[in-house]
């Protein structure tokens, strides 16, 4: 897949459930974070396992954001896609943020990380405190999920 990029896609529960709704995330919506080459000269020593899982924990704090923002229910949640490199705009600002330019449609997404019921009470503390950081909230792994268990993990 040379020409697509993995893009990581802080989302609610409630947006989770519009993705699975309407099969796809619209792109006026889509604030998302990828491996860029500013992050890789910042942590010039790190594989790309170790970027990607930087990307995706700066995505899970914009999702914990986006909760805040929707009062949405206490977890973060994010969904990793492969999208057509011409639909990235990347930030001159930051070393993960992109802008996507067009929709993404569910068969793009790979994966979905949410966190588990668990995690609820460190993530609604995380709220409580916007200015601090994530906090307790990374002490919790997000769980991994399939596109098609999207239904399930919303049931």
């Amino acid at each position: 897949h040379a020409d697509r990029v993995r893009v990581y896609l802080p989302l609610t529960l409630p947006r989770l459930g519009d993705l699975a709704a309407s099969g796809r995330l619209e792109a006026a919506d889509l604030a998302a974070r990828t491996v860029t080459p500013a992050l890789r000269r910042s942590y010039p020593d790190a594989d790309d396992e170790e970027l990607e899982y930087a990307a995706l924990m700066t995505a899970a704090e914009d999702s914990l954001a986006l909760v805040a923002a929707e009062d949405a229910p206490p977890r973060r949640v994010v969904v990793a896609a492969d999208v057509p490199a011409e639909s990235v705009v990347h930030s001159d600002d930051d070393e993960t943020h992109v802008r996507l330019t067009r929709a993404v449609p569910l068969g793009d997404c790979s994966s979905v990380h949410v966190d588990d019921r668990a995690a609820e009470a460190d993530v609604a503390a995380a709220l409580v405190d916007p200015s601090g950081d994530a906090g307790a909230t990374l002490d919790h792994e997000m769980l991994w999920y399939a596109t098609q268990e999207i239904v399930d993990l919303l049931g």
